[in-house]
């Protein structure tokens, strides 16, 4: 299985967003800056993840995007199936209608491809976004210690 764009870029402006929770709203040009992405493609991204409720948006001046919940209840699952849809390797595993082949029935890599299904949504379902910006915090602390001799 691999990912699009929107489901790589996703996760990392969901991070950035995450890591700047704090801050209050943030613009999707703050985070394009920070994140090396295309400010249009971001927008377009946001809109999807506002509609799947997972960010919220205030127009104007001092407006930008916010997470919908705390970075706890957001995981990298629910971002990925908002923007690339079902993480199933093929199409006759997905969740909402699977498409039926003429040998479904007797098929034995169909139990290949559910266990990928399963084996991928588990992963991606236990990883949220607190998790990501932990670790974001443990690789971007520098000691802090200064020794003198």
């Amino acid at each position: 299985m691999k990912l699009s764009t929107k489901g790589r870029y996703g996760v990392k402006a969901m991070l950035d967003l995450a890591i700047h929770n704090s801050e209050g709203h943030i613009s999707l040009k703050s985070i394009a800056e920070r994140q090396d992405l295309s400010e249009n493609y971001l927008e377009q991204l946001f809109a999807t993840l506002r509609k799947a409720g997972i960010v919220k948006s205030i127009r104007g001046a001092q407006g930008g995007y916010t997470l919908a919940q705390s970075p706890e209840n957001i995981t990298v699952g629910s971002i990925l199936r908002a923007l690339e849809g079902s993480l199933a390797p093929v199409e006759c595993v997905t969740e909402s209608e699977p498409t039926q082949c003429e040998r479904s029935g007797a098929c034995v890599t169909k139990l290949i491809w559910e266990r990928i299904r399963d084996r991928v949504n588990e992963v991606v379902d236990s990883i949220t976004l607190e998790d990501l910006v932990d670790q974001y915090r443990k690789l971007n602390t520098k000691d802090e210690f200064i020794y003198y001799i």
